[in-house]
């Protein structure tokens, strides 16, 4: 059986210099920035043919590989990670390298089409597809290069987690992921990241610091800016916490990587919701406070109770004295596994054709312990669940998280105690139409859920986010929304980049 349920996290970079390693298997291609040519001021890289200004761009052409309509792999490329969204769009490029990026780009605007960016393919809303219109996937953008020396990272905006986890993890380096392998890490990263190290080395995008990006330009045409501590630094600000398809197409990311050996992995499980009160108080109580090298997640399910902990450089023996005040409540089932990390996390992984089609989630934020009533209505809501696969996930806080890294970002929920969400999964994997006989009720079910909860939480998670939501923008970035509005101004003053939920330029 494998280690993890299914619930879904997150649904879950400088030249190199002496002392750097090229790291093999995901080097399928050069690092994206390759293709550029050379860098002018401030970081900024011109492409080839495009005009600066207002000037219009000679006819751009779509490069990298491509899917049309017509096309036999079409259905597959079309189809996100939820199925429970559905859409048709008129052209998907897998890109290749930057300049299939600025090609892209610059087609969709001359020809006054939608165009979406995708990384994973899991935007729990469907916001990274369009129907009638271009969808961007950097998913083959795969490459890493790690300096060991400089304990910095630049990788594909391609790599998912778990690629980026294993190969990180082969130098004994490591930065904060989810905990699913198959999401992509830019689209996690950009929207804040959280997983296992967010106490120990805070948010994915805190150690964020550069990326190489392509904007809009003019009223046409696409550049590739670099953007980093010392060259717009205003955009690397809002990239980290708010980057997900609003300001630009990230095609590489440098991360400032921890080193990082071994790791103890700890699992409990509880037969039934006898136990829950006790579990969930003294988790909530123990795991924010405790010591910082400590990450936990907690799962309540309609039949049983999971806590998951790594101990980054820890022993079994102080992973249960840490955990000890949550271990002694009941007869937990323990055990424990200590090794690389990357080994690890992919001992975890739950292949994808094994999980459920359809999933929706809701975010939030908690400040203050939860009180009885609200682990009250977590267990009557497992109770009355709709499927197996309904579950209530949380993620201690606390420790580095609570600390923004130089330069700050725009992920404001830094006070938090814990996150968490209800979700729900149902219905058959490849099957068109499976599940939807419990659509309706599930989809009562989690929203009657969240709001049930409503009293005791605050804010959401952009990367987990809500169609529905009212005032998202400041459940999402809170104080942060009108200099997210500016720098949209700066960066896309036309509104290229657009979805359901993105940020507006402050013109708008």
């Amino acid at each position: 059986m494998n280690d993890f349920s299914r619930r879904g996290l997150l649904k879950a970079t400088a030249v190199a210099g002496a002392g750097a390693v090229v790291v093999p298997g995901v080097a399928a291609a050069q690092a994206p920035a390759a293709s550029a040519v050379a860098a002018g001021a401030e970081g900024v890289v011109r492409a080839e043919g495009v005009g600066p200004g207002g000037a219009k761009c000679p006819p751009a052409k779509l490069t990298g590989r491509i899917v049309r309509p017509d096309d036999p792999d079409y259905a597959e490329a079309s189809l996100g990670w939820d199925e429970l969204f559905v859409h048709y769009p008129l052209v998907i490029v897998y890109v290749q390298n930057t300049r299939d990026v600025v090609n892209a780009l610059t087609w969709a605007r001359q020809h006054n089409v939608a165009l979406r960016v995708r990384s994973g393919g899991h935007s729990l809303e469907g916001w990274s597809n369009v129907d009638n219109g271009l969808v961007i996937d950097v998913s083959e953008l795969k490459s890493a290069h790690i300096d060991a020396r400089a304990r910095t990272a630049t990788v594909g905006a391609g790599l998912n987690q778990l690629e980026a986890v294993t190969t990180l993890a082969e130098k004994n380096f490591a930065v904060t992921t989810g905990t699913e392998g198959s999401v992509g890490l830019a689209g996690a990263t950009l929207g804040g990241g959280l997983g296992f190290f967010t106490r120990y080395l805070g948010m994915a995008c805190d150690s964020l610091i550069g990326a190489e990006v392509v904007v809009a330009e003019g009223a046409e045409c696409a550049k590739v800016i670099k953007a980093d501590l010392k060259n717009h630094s205003d955009l690397l600000w809002a990239l980290r916490g708010a980057g997900n398809g609003n300001f630009g197409i990230v095609t590489s990311l440098t991360y400032k990587v921890a080193p990082l050996k071994s790791v103890t992995y700890l699992r409990a499980t509880w037969d039934g919701l006898g136990d829950l009160h006790g579990i969930f108080d003294n988790w909530q109580r123990t795991a924010p406070v405790t010591d910082n090298r400590l990450g936990t997640q907690l799962e309540v399910h309609p039949k049983q109770i999971l806590l998951f902990a790594v101990l980054a450089e820890g022993t079994p023996a102080e992973a249960k004295k840490l955990l000890a005040p949550i271990l002694s409540v009941g007869r937990p089932e323990v055990t424990t596994q200590v090794g690389n990390w990357g080994d690890v996390y992919a001992g975890f992984q739950v292949p994808t054709e094994d999980e459920p089609a359809n999933w929706k989630f809701f975010s939030q934020f908690t400040k203050k312990p939860f009180p009885d009533k609200a682990i009250s209505i977590i267990a009557s809501f497992m109770r009355d669940a709709p499927t197996d696969d309904s579950n209530f996930f949380t993620q201690a806080f606390g420790g580095a998280v609570r600390k923004s890294p130089r330069g700050g970002t725009s992920f404001p929920h830094r006070d938090a105690l814990f996150y968490s969400e209800p979700g729900v999964g149902w219905g058959t994997r490849g099957v068109p139409g499976s599940g939807d006989e419990l659509t309706a009720r599930a989809q009562a079910w989690i929203a009657e859920f969240s709001q049930a909860l409503r009293p005791y939480v605050h804010g959401a998670y952009v990367n987990v986010p809500n169609i529905g939501m009212q005032e998202w923008e400041t459940a999402y970035w809170d104080g942060n929304f009108d200099r997210l509005r500016r720098i949209k101004e700066k960066y896309d003053p036309h509104n290229v980049f657009q979805y359901e939920q993105s940020v507006p330029p402050a013109s708008c």
